[in-house]
């Protein structure tokens, strides 16, 4: 199994406020779902509320709550990551998508970073990213982009991967 973070986050590693994204970068919107459609995504409760219209097209959604009887349509729902994992198959491609306890959690895990780098600090902020150690990741690729009149700021679509041990 290859477990990947996917995340867009401010110059402080600001991911969210109040349950929503801090930026709207439809090219940032592109690659995410060019990136997990035809894979697993994994997720806490509430970015699965977060989610417009609920379950994501395409997709396996796995969503992680401490509550027994919570049923959510088009979703499978786990109480531990190591439950979500362990119900993966070896050739599976998850990506988790947040929140921030979850990308806490399973950053000690990832293989791969796939994050979307904004030049720009969010005005609010309640969620952050975690730190991305330089000497466990590493810059496999960066896509850098200027702002334009879609996206309101710059930013750049960064891989990382785990540095050999």
């Amino acid at each position: 199994m290859k477990l990947s973070l996917i995340a867009a986050i401010d110059r402080h590693r600001a991911i969210g406020f109040q349950n929503k994204l801090l930026f709207w970068l439809p090219n940032d919107l592109k690659r995410f779902k060019a990136l997990t459609t035809g894979h697993t995504i994994l997720m806490g409760r509430k970015t699965f509320e977060s989610l417009p219209k609920g379950a994501l097209p395409r997709r396996r959604n796995v969503v992680l709550s401490s509550s027994t009887s919570l049923r959510l349509p088009g979703a499978e729902t786990f109480h531990t990551l190591e439950d979500a994992l362990a119900s993966c198959r070896p050739d599976e491609h998850v990506y988790v998508i947040g929140g921030e306890s979850l990308y806490r959690q399973a950053l000690p895990l990832a293989d791969e970073l796939c994050l979307t780098e904004i030049d720009a600090e969010a005005p609010q902020a309640d969620a952050w990213f975690p730190l991305v150690d330089p000497e466990v990741w590493h810059e496999k690729s960066r896509d850098a982009r200027p702002a334009d009149e879609k996206h309101p700021c710059p930013y750049a679509f960064v891989d990382y991967a785990r540095r050999l041990p």
